[in-house]
Order: C-alpha cells, then sequence, then structure tokens
C-alpha cells in the first residue's frame, strides 16, 4: 500500500528508462559545476570580508562618532586617548547651520567635531570658550584640558584669538546650550543672550541663531542609517541579556510547562488562556508606559539629566508607539 512518501520511495524511473520500486538507487554527482564554483567564491568572499570586519573595525562607530581625525569617541587610539571622551561635539555653530540649508555647501559630516566628556553650557555671566585639543603650541595635557572645561583662551596668542574670533579656531565659543542625544551634543536653538553679547564686544564673527541649527543635527540623528546602526549596537551591547532571556529562561520555562502539561493536563488550556491574556496585557501596558501615553517614564533619546523643559523627537520613540498601537489591535481582534 502506497503511503504519502510515494514519491520519494515509490516507483521511479531509472537512468536506463526502465521503471523500478523502491529506494532510489542510481549514482548521485553533482552536475552544476558553475554554480558550485559559484558558492565557493561566496564562502570564501564571506570569510575574507569577516576577517577584514573583525580586524579592521570597530563596534564603537555604531553608537559614538567621529572627531574631526576621524578617530571614533570613547576608544583608544595610537596617538590620543579618547577612552573618557565620548560625546561628539559640534564646535563651529555657524557649520552646522550652513548644513542645515538646502543650497549650502558644508555637511554635518565634513563640520569639525571633536570628543567630549560631557556636553557643555553656556556661562550666564561671561564668554566660555570649547578649544581644540591641546596640540601644537598649547603646551597642555589633555586631563588639564578637560579639568578647565576644554577652554584655554587665555594662553592664546593674539594671532590665535583672532582666529578664533573669526570662528577659525583654535578655540570656538559656547553661545548654545547642548544635551546629549544619541552620544551626539544637540544644539538647543536658544542661544545665551549673555554669551552672545560678550562675543558681539569681542568683535566675533555674526553667528546665526535660526532653528535650522537645531534641526540639522536632529535630522542627521534620526536618519534612518543612524537608527538602524543604534539597533545593531543595542544587539552587540544586550548579548547577555538575550543569551539568558533568550535562550536559557525558555529551555527552563518549556520544562516547567511539560511537567504541569503531564501532571494538571485537565487544567492546562484554562492555564494557557489567562496567562497568555495575563502576558499580552503587560505587555501592551508595558508599551504604553514607553509610549508616554501612560505615566512620565516615555523613551526619550536624551541621554541623563537634563532640563525638563528641554524635548527631543526620537525616531525610536515612534517606533515604540506602532508597536503599542500593534498589541492594542492584537487585543482588541482577539480579546
Amino acid at each position: 500500500m502506497r503511503g504519502p512518501l510515494g514519491a520519494v520511495i515509490g516507483r521511479y524511473t531509472s537512468s536506463d528508462g526502465s521503471d523500478k520500486d523502491g529506494i532510489i538507487k542510481h549514482n548521485r554527482k553533482c552536475r552544476d559545476i558553475t554554480f558550485l564554483v559559484i558558492f565557493i567564491a561566496f564562502w570564501v568572499s564571506m570569510i575574507v570580508n569577516s576577517s577584514f570586519g573583525f580586524n579592521q573595525g570597530n563596534p564603537l562607530r555604531l553608537t559614538y562618532g567621529l572627531d574631526y581625525e576621524g578617530n571614533v569617541c570613547g576608544s583608544s587610539h595610537r596617538h590620543r586617548d579618547l577612552t573618557q571622551l565620548e560625546l561628539r561635539y559640534w564646535l563651529n555653530p555657524n557649520q552646522v547651520y550652513e548644513s542645515g540649508l538646502k543650497d549650502g555647501e558644508t555637511t554635518l559630516a565634513n563640520a569639525r567635531t571633536i570628543c567630549l566628556l560631557d556636553c557643555p553650557e553656556p556661562s550666564d555671566d561671561t564668554l566660555s570658550w570649547v578649544c581644540d585639543y591641546p596640540d601644537g603650541e598649547i603646551r597642555l595635557k589633555m586631563d588639564d584640558w578637560i579639568d578647565r572645561n576644554y577652554d584655554y583662551f587665555e594662553f592664546l596668542t593674539p594671532e590665535m584669538r583672532n582666529s578664533s574670533l573669526q570662528l577659525q579656531g583654535p578655540c570656538y565659543p559656547l553661545i548654545f546650550p547642548t544635551v546629549n542625544v544619541y552620544w551626539s551634543c544637540q544644539y538647543i536653538a536658544r542661544a545665551s543672550n549673555s554669551s552672545l553679547r560678550h562675543w558681539e564686544q569681542m568683535g566675533g564673527v555674526s553667528i546665526q541663531e535660526d532653528m535650522i541649527i537645531d534641526k540639522s543635527i536632529r535630522r542627521s540623528v534620526n536618519s534612518r542609517a543612524s537608527v538602524l546602526k543604534r539597533y545593531v549596537a543595542d544587539v552587540g551591547k544586550s548579548w547577555p541579556v538575550l543569551i539568558v532571556c533568550g535562550g536559557l529562561v525558555p529551555l527552563f520555562l518549556s520544562i516547567v510547562w511539560l511537567l504541569l502539561i503531564r501532571h494538571f493536563v485537565a487544567a492546562m488550556p484554562w492555564i494557557t488562556v489567562v496567562l497568555f491574556n495575563t502576558l499580552l496585557i503587560s505587555v501592551t501596558i508595558f508599551y504604553y508606559l514607553k509610549a508616554g501615553w501612560i505615566g512620565d517614564d516615555a523613551v526619550t533619546p536624551i541621554i541623563g539629566e537634563h532640563d525638563p523643559y528641554i524635548h527631543v523627537y526620537g525616531r525610536e520613540l515612534t517606533h515604540v508607539r506602532i508597536v503599542a498601537l500593534l498589541f492594542r489591535l492584537y487585543m482588541t481582534w482577539y480579546g
């Protein structure tokens, strides 16, 4: 009697054209040599590419930005140790402004950036400066530069001071407050009146105060490529949690579940329905909390303490809200 496996085990045509029953016994061999060569070349390319990425790549590039020298913030380099300096800061506000113009010649990627320990804030009664790394004529150690809040304007020669007033460095005025948004210092388009007044009195060039200076960085931080990088970086950072919560805990719970089925088989359908609905409601409430629709614990792109009146949009918040709506629709449909 033929079963469902008749196509495999039943009648077939042999290589000599006759019909035979039973297991296929004729010799098998590779016939698509061209595809085999392509397949081998593909795997050789994958191995070479993976080896190059492992030896030359830096996963920190997914999280932190680059300074104007091409160094990754938050990592150590041959000629400069930036291990503690994780935040990317744009020195020249006019370059940030020009990068936001439709016909601007400067892109944000080419604007001058350095790595800092924290995002600087303008002073209330004087003009503060953020100066470049202490190299060349500036005899100052990196630790001293950090302790001075990145300000060595008083040590500059007259020529260097005049260059700084033209926004050509090595020091740049601290006019706008900044906040840590995904390890980049986001400009807040709210210039300090005191700092701006001191800057104008010193004869500094005009500084643009338009909202473009805010939107330019925000557009870069919320680009699809940047969001994808952060998601990949999150997976890399959370691998212990993924192994425990995605592997070990489910394995343990599956064993417990089998034991419950073994000893409480009559009650298991209702237990399954109750636990499933409880879990679904809990996950939905969690996403509502992180979406900001319940309470004040919404996902925010701002890292660390900050002014509560400062609100910065992050694309991840939109993703959380979409998932919350999907869970809500699922509950409505199957509830």
